[in-house]
């Protein structure tokens, strides 16, 4: 499930990367908003979606999320930054990147200016990416993991 969990990463990460470009390019020339321009912001979503709910059964089976607070208690989880990382900056962070993207792909169904809906696109995706990078347990962390465990 781990495993899983870190190689959807890149693919959560690529949609980003790919809804902030388009969005951004399509305000920047402000052209019209169309059915397809929902599509990214969608599939962004979806991959966070799948992400969360992986993350959810790691956070309440694996060994860093609950079973880790039972064991230790919070007080000593909150001590060491390792278990503090997954148990909780790790899990909020994430929640955070699932909300704005959500926010981002509500802007595909609101009416009104075209250039408006890609500017709250851009953004909330834009911020969505960010809470992820800083939630990643990216190799130099302390909290740390290979870029592509298991391989």
């Amino acid at each position: 499930m781990v495993h899983a969990h870190s190689f959807l990463r890149w693919i959560v990460l690529i949609l980003a990367l790919l809804t902030i470009i388009k969005s951004y390019s399509a305000m920047s020339s402000k052209r019209s908003f169309t059915p397809g321009d929902r599509k990214m912001p969608l599939f962004f979503m979806i991959s966070m979606d799948i992400q969360l709910l992986l993350g959810l059964v790691l956070y309440f089976t694996g060994a860093w999320g609950v079973k880790n607070i039972q064991n230790q208690g919070m007080g000593n989880v909150m001590k060491d930054s390792i278990s503090r990382f997954f148990a909780i900056e790790h899990t909020i962070g994430m929640l955070l990147a699932v909300i704005f993207a959500h926010v981002a792909y509500s802007a595909t169904k609101k009416t009104g200016d075209d250039t408006a809906k890609f500017k709250r696109i851009f953004i909330f995706s834009l911020l969505s990416l960010l809470a992820i990078m800083l939630s990643i347990p990216w190799p130099f962390r302390e909290a740390g993991r290979p870029l592509f465990p298991g391989m």
